[in-house]
């Protein structure tokens, strides 16, 4: 499950092997192995995954599968806009699915 949702979220961020590595200070290689499942990144390395990826180290290991944004640093109206584009995707999604 790790092994596939780091491939998933690098290729998402339409980011190689390479770019990932150099933004996490590591080998390719290493990048290559976890995603083969070949190793596991290191308790540290996947608390610097979730953070490149703005995501949960619970949603890397299969835990769960919310995401998250981060928001800090925006105004109060960024975030209200933001709350309401995000209202308007649930409601298309739940029209789509019915």
């Amino acid at each position: 499950m790790l092994n596939e949702r780091i491939k998933k979220l690098r290729t998402l961020c339409g980011m190689s092997q390479v770019e990932m590595a150099a933004k996490l200070g590591i080998s390719k290689q290493s990048v290559s192995n976890w995603e083969n499942d070949n190793i596991q990144p290191s308790i540290e390395m996947l608390l610097k995954i979730a953070r490149l990826f703005s995501v949960s180290t619970d949603y890397l290991l299969g835990i769960e599968n919310r995401r998250y944004l981060e928001i800090s640093g925006l105004s109060e109206i960024q975030l209200t806009h933001l709350q309401q584009i995000v209202q308007d995707l649930v409601q298309s999604n739940n029209g789509e699915t019915e």
